[in-house]
């Protein structure tokens, strides 16, 4: 919960930028956070369904079914070869078995809580001068505006992605993914 009058919309980062936020945290040895960020931003879940992963869900899979907690509707989600590769480094630099929660707390009995992910993530955004309002959001907006860039921004696009986000229409989702916002904005430039 936020405080009152805090500012608590998620911006989504720019794909490059997220692929190097990645690397400069596995550099720095945080490589849980390196993890979350990549595996959040592949596929795109909520962050209720990311902290209970397994290894053994993703790690050498081709695909991750997943039960949504928030929708408790069964999803079918292609890793991402770039992904895999994340995976199977950090795997071993974490040293973990297969059978073990991909972001178990310090006690390694719980998964991490999502107020400590938004805190951490703060202070990720602040040590790699980051200026986007991280927060566990993140992840799911940079994946829909990935999709959508890589789609060439279109209608086509925003609709795949309504459907991936289960939102009820395209104008929902593009508020979700702040292009509502891009729109309104390059309208005042365009007069």
């Amino acid at each position: 919960m936020s405080l009152l009058g805090q500012k608590t919309k998620a911006d989504f980062l720019e794909w490059d930028k997220m692929k190097t936020l990645i690397l400069k945290l596995e550099r720095d040895g945080d490589y849980k956070f390196s993890l979350l960020i990549a595996t959040g931003s592949y596929v795109g879940l909520r962050i209720s369904d990311l902290l209970q992963l397994r290894w053994n869900q993703l790690l050498n899979q081709r695909v991750l079914i997943v039960t949504e907690k928030k929708t408790g509707k069964e999803r079918s989600i292609t890793i991402n070869p770039e992904l895999q590769e994340v995976l199977q480094r950090l795997f071993i630099k974490l040293d973990a078995k297969e059978t073990d929660l991909m972001f178990a707390n310090r006690f390694g009995n719980k998964s991490l809580s999502v107020q400590y992910v938004n805190s951490k993530l703060k202070e990720i955004a602040k040590k790699y001068n980051i200026t986007t309002r991280l927060s566990t959001h993140s992840f799911r907006k940079t994946l829909g505006r990935r999709v959508w860039e890589v789609n060439e921004y279109s209608e086509q696009a925003l609709l795949l992605l309504s459907q991936l986000f289960n939102h009820s229409s395209i104008s929902t989702t593009k508020i979700y993914l702040g292009i509502r916002e891009q729109e309104i904005s390059n309208l005042y430039l365009s007069v």
